[in-house]
């Protein structure tokens, strides 16, 4: 199976005679709500296919798995009965044609919470954060592992604006956990001022606790400069875009899926990504799938998990991008 290789600037791409194009879509977005929700995974997905190479494979798609729904989706392939169609998918169609972002929902939490012990929350690039790798296993460790869980979903809670600021931070200064953890706190506690600043800002403002925002600002960068074409989404607002990229990429662009068939794949490899990482991530990994997936996997996905980012994310465990 060819392994996919970052795209240059030749014929074709940013640099060449015709502007390359990449389809995007998502799986696992519930906004800035990073803890307690539907899913624990976070993926995005870019393809570089054509129009036509794409419609093709939806055509032997829809020859393979014979179902009657007018638009297949991620969910059609994830059925036990369709794997074979699955890893035809991943190991025949789109090598070297494709791109997966892929955010630890919790960790990301861990993530914001040290960017506002920092004193600021920002999308930009932060490389790998050891901090943040470090508190969410002291947090585990600490609180255990539903102690530290209930913890991240207050402190988002607070953070999207769903819980009362004055109870948690209250809350948090009468913590006493042991170890290390306890300095965090009483950090934590002393950093209300810039949580309630982060509240009080716009409400239009772009939200920095949504993992779509790193993920745009990556595909732009992963694939140098091409044109996007992004599946609808309610945060993929005019202002919003204009505010992640003050320079605006080569071209971007919200379609339908049903009408875009490259956006269709997206939603395929978006949403197999999501559930395959969700499944490694909880140890129950399909050795075969995650095998599949890795070569896609971008190197600076959000990834705190060791274990699973070993086998999930090449040369490493994940990198924090945002």
């Amino acid at each position: 199976m060819a392994v996919p290789q970052r795209p240059g600037r030749g014929a074709g791409g940013a640099g060449g005679a015709a502007l390359r194009e990449i389809a995007c879509d998502e799986s696992g977005s519930e906004g800035e709500k990073l803890i307690g929700g539907n899913t624990e995974v976070f993926a995005h997905a870019g393809v570089g296919m054509s129009v036509e190479a794409a419609a093709e494979c939806l055509r032997e798609t829809r020859d393979r798995i014979r179902s009657p729904a007018v638009e297949y989706k991620a969910n059609h392939l994830l059925r036990g009965k369709h794997r074979r169609v699955l890893v035809w998918l991943l190991g025949e169609v789109i090598p070297g044609q494709a791109h997966v972002y892929l955010v630890d929902k919790a960790y990301f939490a861990v993530c914001r919470l040290t960017d506002l012990l920092r004193g600021e929350i920002t999308y930009a690039g932060t490389g790998r954060d050891e901090r943040a790798a470090a508190l969410h296993r002291e947090g585990a460790r600490a609180l255990g592992p539903d102690g530290w869980t209930a913890f991240l979903e207050a402190f988002n809670d607070v953070m999207r604006g769903k819980a009362d600021v004055g109870e948690f931070f209250g809350g948090v200064e009468r913590m006493r956990p042991p170890g290390p953890l306890a300095e965090v706190m009483e950090r934590l506690a002393r950093a209300r001022p810039r949580a309630e600043a982060y509240l009080a800002r716009d409400p239009a403002a772009v939200p920095l606790l949504d993992p779509l925002i790193p993920a745009l600002v990556r595909v732009v960068t992963y694939w140098g400069g091409a044109a996007i074409a992004h599946d609808r989404h309610n945060g993929l607002t005019e202002e919003r875009i204009s505010e992640v990229f003050p320079v605006p990429p080569a071209g971007f662009r919200l379609v339908e899926a049903r009408t875009d068939p490259r956006v269709q794949v997206a939603d395929f490899l978006a949403g197999t990504a999501r559930k395959i990482a969700e499944e490694e991530l909880n140890g129950r990994g399909d050795a075969e799938l995650v095998a599949l997936l890795r070569p896609y996997v971008d190197p600076a996905s959000i990834w705190g998990d060791e274990r699973s980012g070993r086998l999930l994310i090449p040369d490493g465990a994940g990198q924090v991008s945002a």
